[in-house]
């Protein structure tokens, strides 16, 4: 998916829990291999058995921390988080982790998702007398556990739990104890591993273990929440909803490729939802190349599948979207071609199978084919390794509105026509979950076909208004 077309996730969560470590440190690496999980905010707050250290600021994990800023943040357990806004705009107040004091002691949170009942649950907070200080749910929810009914905080996680509704993932941070929260429906991945010498993690995806020399243990279970500390881990409380409905974008685009989510890497599953559009729909042609780099796996399924020789047709600058000097005027006007230089030698006379994760607002997808074309392509046949994303998300993506979406607004020959390509083709949903491998687990598809697993209608209401 080309960035300025893609929808973007909440946040990257983690959490350590390791006496004999710098777990500042360590959580800054954490955080380094989640930065893909939100580019916007990143903070650490750590426990030294007695009062929480915090520091948070606008901008990406190395912009934010440097010797300077972990030298003070000395503890044993600590919690970190990564941004990108949905509820909440983007600024410092919104930022995470929250930091609280409370009857129990002091507090953090950082949260990962979207709380569907957030408004109901802030004006019960100011009803209440409680001040809120931000527009983000993640204070609602820190407000919520440091106020709310319970003598403890597993009683107090378990009160929350049966209030809160939508998608959460939680790391909470207490004097002595790090929490592990993942909502009744698990939308979003969570998963815990070990350090050794007593040591725990829990991180958004496996790829932050792994960076910090950690082993994956498992995924927490939807419903369940854990306790890490003197102890080890345990699994304090466990309610599931009746089906799970795992977010169908951490798949496509979302999670790392190198993440393991049920057992296999998010690459394989690409490659598998790539396999199969090629079934889906074959096409006549020389060179299968990828829109890069979310969409090289599906790229080398589909071309091992047609036995379409895949190859490289266009280079991706990884750094232009890590800048804040915006383009003038006549660097504006090239577009995509900031992001993206074609291979000419790769593209001239070539018929192209062009394969990308998903298409959203359709905005830059139009303008890669034309850079195709001036390259010398004589044919494009844009391929999708998902289906058409025809309603927005209201549990933790920012996926856009009903009149950005391209698929909403228009049929598959406009879409088609309006991109400027000699064929379209999406993968279907089956073709989606069976790719996944994991058929009879469940999934929230709501993007794709309008049907939620939790109640959206506020949301829904919202979105169709602006």
């Amino acid at each position: 998916m080309a960035r300025g077309d893609r929808p973007e996730h909440k946040c990257g969560i983690f959490g350590i829990y390791a006496p004999h470590e710098d777990v500042a440190r360590l959580t800054f690496f954490g955080l380094y291999a989640l930065q893909h999980r939100g580019q916007e905010s990143a903070g650490i707050a750590v426990s030294d058995g007695r009062r929480i250290h915090l520091h948070k600021e606008m901008g990406l994990v190395a912009q934010v921390f440097n010797e300077e800023k972990l030298r003070p943040l000395k503890g044993h357990i600590a919690i970190g988080h990564t941004r990108y806004s949905t509820t909440g705009s983007s600024r410092l107040q919104n930022a995470q982790p929250f930091v609280v004091e409370s009857a129990l002691g002091p507090l953090a949170v950082g949260h990962n998702g979207n709380l569907t009942n957030a408004p109901q649950l802030r004006r019960e907070l100011l009803q209440r007398g409680v001040g809120l200080t931000s527009s983000s749910d993640s204070e609602v929810i820190i407000q919520m556990l440091a106020g709310g009914e319970g003598r403890t905080w597993e009683e107090k996680l378990r009160v929350f739990m049966s209030r809160a509704e939508g998608a959460y993932c939680l790391t909470v941070l207490t004097r002595d104890t790090l929490y592990a929260v993942r909502d009744p429906w698990g939308l979003h991945p969570l998963c815990y591993g070990y350090l050794g010498n007593g040591g725990w993690v829990v991180a958004s995806e496996s790829c932050a273990l792994a960076t910090i020399g950690a082993t994956l243990e498992r995924e927490l279970a939807p419903g369940e929440i854990m306790a890490f500390d003197e102890r080890g881990p345990r699994t304090i409380a466990h309610s599931p909803a009746p089906q799970r409905a795992m977010c169908l974008f951490e798949y496509i685009y979302f999670a790392r490729p190198d993440s393991i989510i049920d057992g296999q890497t998010l690459h394989a599953a690409r490659v598998a939802a790539g396999r199969e559009l090629a079934r889906e729909a074959p096409a006549d042609a020389d060179i299968v190349i990828p829109v890069p780099d979310s969409a090289v796996p599906a790229a080398i399924g589909y071309a091992q599948e047609s036995g379409i020789p895949y190859q490289e047709g266009l280079i991706k600058n990884r750094y232009i979207g890590r800048t804040f000097i915006q383009p003038d005027d006549r660097l504006r006007k090239l577009g995509v071609q900031l992001k993206f230089n074609p291979l000419s030698d790769s593209l001239a006379g070539k018929r192209v199978v062009l394969v990308d994760d998903s298409i959203v607002r359709g905005n830059t997808s139009g303008p890669i084919v034309r850079l195709l074309r001036d390259a010398g392509a004589v044919e494009v046949h844009m391929r999708v390794s998902s289906p058409p994303i025809r309603h927005p998300c209201f549990l933790g993506v920012d996926m856009a509105t009903y009149p950005e979406l391209i698929a909403h607004r228009m049929t598959l020959p406009q879409i088609r026509d309006h991109l400027g390509v000699d064929s379209l083709a999406y993968l279907s949903l089956e073709g989606l979950i069976r790719a996944t491998g994991s058929a009879n687990k469940g999934f929230c598809h709501g993007c794709f076909t309008g049907r939620y697993p939790v109640d959206v209608h506020f949301f829904e209401k919202e979105v169709f208004e602006a």
